[in-house]
């Protein structure tokens, strides 16, 4: 049996909640970001006629379109409308993946036997933007890498339904851009020889792909060819990250005691931009020689930036760590987790800021968290007996 799998986009998210309680902001060019030296973290189609896009410098952007709106943005406002869309898709779905906080993928594979698969999709679809007020895009294909590549289409052609027998057809016309998987450098690569369609690329072999671009060769072959087996994984929640390290002897010293601190905050940061996380709610935490135990936290603006959380982290523990007594243990904890498309604040954090952290996060990935670090929180290295990571559903 073919699966039937759905993309939903939320179309311009954020800018359509924003218009939901401002109607003034309708029809007008709308830039969500934060300040001159900001970012651009979405912005209106009528901005879009003039070139902005998402992840432009705000000062660039304005010079696209000088008579765009810019406002900050409201995270809350956004986290509270992305429950309530996930609750209505929830409560019909069979198995529901929310890829973030305005995306989300559906198998209702078997649907079409009882009620048709499109016509069920296409009434969850009016259900929510009549619940809600925001309109959408939707795709219905048989993998999700096909179906998110119709859902952008869609937003031209209105809703789509592409059967397993027209995948390539449809596919075959597209520039290579409109895979998931080909950022600049690989498109650029491929243009170098002359490929710049879905069509040439499906026709390639998979070795001279895999030779050229190493690993994901494969899997750009296949991708080009309309062959996605992944899976639609179903959607939990997580409530908080945190971290813990307990000494092997009981210490007071503040100076070494704040270098565990930023090295946890690193480490807990680094993990919220790799999930694609903003936290709203940090919490310090330190148990005694004696094992009593205290705890201060703190709200701040959403974010998974380490400067922002770090000064919080240092306050806290600055207030909270008053007995001078030896400490067995220390932790840290982010929670009221809100999922988000960006690694850091776009609202409030410099382009340079944000090129930064894009930079060390690569550095990590490829080859360790501690391949680059801060220099205060280096002393802190995680390990299974010090560190304890929890997850909670």
């Amino acid at each position: 049996m073919s699966r039937a799998i759905v993309h939903i986009d939320m179309n311009t998210f954020f800018v359509s909640c924003e218009r939901l309680t401002n109607s003034e902001l309708n029809g007008i060019p709308l830039i969500i970001g934060g300040g001159d030296r900001g970012v651009v973290a979405s912005c209106s189609y009528e901005a879009r006629k003039f070139g902005v896009r998402s992840a432009m410098p705000i000062h660039m952007a304005m010079k696209l379109c000088p008579q765009a709106k810019i406002m900050k943005g409201d995270m809350e406002l956004y986290s509270r409308l992305s429950h309530e869309i996930t609750e209505i898709i929830q409560e019909k779905a069979p198995v529901v993946e929310k890829a973030s906080i305005d995306e989300f993928y559906l198998d209702i594979t078997g649907m079409d036997r009882f009620y048709g698969s499109y016509r069920w999709t296409d009434e969850l679809a009016q259900r929510i933007t009549k619940e809600t007020g925001l309109p959408l895009t939707f795709a219905l294909s048989v993998n999700k890498t096909v179906s998110k590549i119709g859902t952008g289409e869609g937003k031209q052609k209105q809703n789509l339904e592409i059967p397993e027998h027209l995948v390539q057809s449809f596919l075959n016309p597209l520039s290579i851009r409109k895979i998931p998987m080909v950022g600049q450098k690989t498109f650029e690569l491929l243009s170098r020889i002359g490929i710049r369609t879905i069509q040439t690329l499906s026709e390639m072999p998979a070795e001279s792909l895999q030779q050229m671009i190493g690993k994901n060769g494969t899997e750009l072959w296949k991708k080009a060819n309309g062959i996605d087996n992944t899976p639609v994984e179903p959607y939990t929640e997580r409530k908080s990250i945190s971290t813990e390290h307990t000494f092997s002897q009981d210490t007071i010293d503040v100076l070494k005691l704040n270098r565990i601190l930023q090295g946890m905050v690193e480490k807990l940061a680094y993990q919220l931009r790799a999930e694609e996380w903003l936290t709203s709610t940090v919490t310090v935490k330190i148990r005694y020689a004696n094992f009593d135990t205290e705890t201060k936290q703190s709200r701040v603006p959403y974010t998974s930036a380490d400067h922002i959380l770090t000064q919080t982290v240092t306050d806290l523990f600055t207030k909270l760590y008053q007995r001078r007594m030896r400490l067995r243990l220390i932790g840290v904890r982010f929670s009221g987790l809100v999922r988000g498309t960006y690694q850091i604040d776009l609202f409030n954090d410099t382009e340079e800021m944000l090129a930064l952290y894009q930079a060390m996060d690569r550095m990590k990935t490829r080859y360790g968290f501690d391949a680059v670090m801060r220099c205060a929180g280096a002393s802190f290295k995680p390990n299974n007996k010090d560190e304890i990571l929890k997850r909670k559903k």
